[in-house]
């Protein structure tokens, strides 16, 4: 069998595999049904999003005027993950060199040579080697992580996207990196977004809903950790680099139903139309000890400023949602981290160094002080706080609980707890302050591409507003380079294959042209009959009659007798 023949008969199997993946990868929300849920928990949201993508006329905008694509943690990593050589890419080789210089032996200088050769091949070989993959590893990285933005925006059409801290891997790096990362985020993973304008984030501000069609490109950046630390290495400096690049770190915008009702039959007043707050707090730096007080005082009068402004915990129309990093305090066992917390030495300022919750005092600010929520059942709303959901990161692997206070008898010494949401249900039927937390599982290939989709509206029915949550997963980064690597397999083959199949042409044409050449006779040429010659009569004369010509003699006939001319 020939190479050619086995190369078609790998191409007649990779081809329809690399259609039917390449159809998975690129249109993997279809796939999954992936769409925002809806209000009646019914496959019509899947439908719907179908519809979007027929008539120009989006269905959903109406019936879920706010649809969220939440992700979380998308860790982009740089040049400190790769290798930087200091005395070149082959410190052996020229280390080898300086040692040879110095007075040995023959078997000293042979045994230099061959620890040189082996640093060589274990060593250095294998360390440029696993740098170039990890270049390879993070061009790719990038673009897997755009394919889920790309597409999922593409097909669930999000009214707001929101990428919920640790936008890069390290607050550590300098400013030079952290600008070629930003470049990153911004040109590969979220092309086409936006970062918000300090003119929106500035200000408090109150828009309708839908009014400004650039919050679907508008990307709502978190800080995480990996972008300007924790508490205890938080400065000036690593806040400004990130919200000049990403965003501010501490600010709010309300949206607002149109002035009429749902049923469009009374007109409604702007101080009581459904209104829909997104809070946007950098948690990170809530806890003590804190290396900048003065930024931490910035981040609680930025939440005094939240809870002096809100409307009455009574006014049921109202609904926030507070994007933060940092998930609140829960019990060991509920989630996958648990409470921790690590301190710099006392030389270092004995700062947060490393936690996987806000503290419990923390917490119970957020809880009591955002959402208005108390024990005291005589307070405001009886206790029950505003509506709204937190929307946290950090944890890659998510959670899903519910906070609430136990429904004890001495209600004044009831303390916060979490329980997880699917095991909640006897909780929320129990007259007791609550609020559900949705740490949203990463977005990064180890744990599976994941996005969260959030979809919220104003019920009349109950005179408040209700959301649901979905995920939806790509799957890991493998089968991202896998797709592609078969694509591009299949590619090549077709292209061999291709220009194989144009040679063979070529090489037809040109043994036709050379044999019927060959086969032409000599003396095949058409005779010119402009000497007035007639058709059928020769125009060559023999030799013989041109000798007689010459000679004046005649030639004898063929029965040898000669006619004599009269005189």
């Amino acid at each position: 069998m020939s190479i050619i023949s086995l190369l078609r008969r790998l191409l007649v199997f990779l081809l329809p595999l690399s259609v039917i993946a390449t159809a998975y990868l690129y249109l993997y929300p279809l796939f999954h049904g992936c769409a925002f849920p809806s209000q009646d928990l019914s496959p019509t949201p899947f439908r719907d999003t179908i519809k979007q993508h027929i008539n120009r006329r989006n269905p959903t905008d109406r019936a879920l005027p706010f649809r969220l694509l939440a992700l979380g943690d998308p860790q982009l990593e740089g040049d400190s993950s790769l290798f930087h050589p200091r005395n070149g890419y082959f410190p052996s080789v020229w280390s080898l060199g300086a040692n040879l210089s110095t007075p040995a032996s023959s078997p000293e200088r042979f045994l230099i040579i061959k620890e040189s050769l082996r640093k060589l091949v274990a060593e250095d070989v294998p360390r440029i080697l696993q740098s170039y993959r990890k270049q390879v590893d993070l061009f790719g990285n990038d673009y897997y992580l755009a394919h889920i933005y790309r597409t999922l925006h593409w097909w669930v059409k999000p009214t707001h996207v929101t990428v919920l801290g640790d936008l890069l891997g390290s607050q550590w790096v300098d400013d030079d990196e952290f600008q070629r990362r930003g470049w990153r985020f911004w040109q590969r993973v979220f092309r086409n977004g936006q970062r918000v304008e300090d003119e929106v984030t500035g200000a408090a501000r109150i828009e309708p809903f839908g009014e400004e069609k650039d919050w679907e490109r508008r990307i709502i950046n978190v800080p995480g950790n990996h972008d300007v630390g924790y508490a205890g290495d938080m400065n000036a400096a690593r806040i400004q680099r990130f919200e000049k690049v990403f965003g501010r770190a501490n600010w709010e915008v309300r949206f607002r139903l149109p002035g009429e009702s749902l049923d469009n039959s009374t007109s409604v007043p702007a101080a009581d139309a459904p209104e829909l707050r997104i809070v946007v707090l950098n948690s990170l730096n809530l806890d003590t000890p804190a290396l900048d007080l003065d930024l931490q005082d910035e981040t609680y009068r930025f939440m005094n400023d939240i809870i002096q402004s809100s409307r009455p915990v009574e006014h049921r129309k109202s609904f926030t949602i507070l994007l933060t990093h940092l998930p609140l305090h829960k019990e060991t066992g509920v989630c996958v981290d648990g409470p921790f917390f690590d301190f710099h030495s006392e030389e270092c300022g004995a700062g947060v160094k490393e936690q996987n919750h806000v503290s419990y005092e923390a917490g119970k600010s957020i809880l009591e002080g955002i959402f208005g929520m108390s024990g005291n059942p005589n307070a405001p709303g009886g206790g029950f706080g505003r509506d709204g959901v937190i929307l946290t990161g950090h944890d890659h692997e998510g959670c899903d609980v519910y906070h609430h206070l136990p429904d004890d008898i001495d209600k004044a010494a009831r303390k916060w707890t979490a329980t997880r949401w699917a095991e909640a249900g006897a909780i929320l039927d129990q007259p007791v302050p609550g609020i559900r937390e949705i740490t949203v599982r990463s977005m990064m290939g180890d744990f599976g591409g994941n996005a969260g989709l959030l979809s919220a509206w104003f019920d009349q029915d109950i005179g408040g507003w209700r959301f649901l949550y979905a995920t939806c997963s790509v799957g890991t980064q493998h089968i991202w380079w896998a797709i592609h690597v078969l694509d591009i397999v299949t590619l090549g083959l077709s292209v061999v294959l291709s220009a194989s199949w144009l040679l063979d042409i070529a090489q037809v044409s040109w043994h036709d042209q050379r044999t019927a050449t060959q086969k032409e006779p000599p003396n095949s040429r058409v005779p010119d009959y402009r000497d007035g010659s007639h058709a059928g009569q020769s125009s060559s004369v023999s030799i013989s009659q041109l000798s007689s010509y010459g000679t004046g003699r005649s030639t004898a006939p063929a029965n040898g007798h000669t006619k004599r001319r009269k005189q």
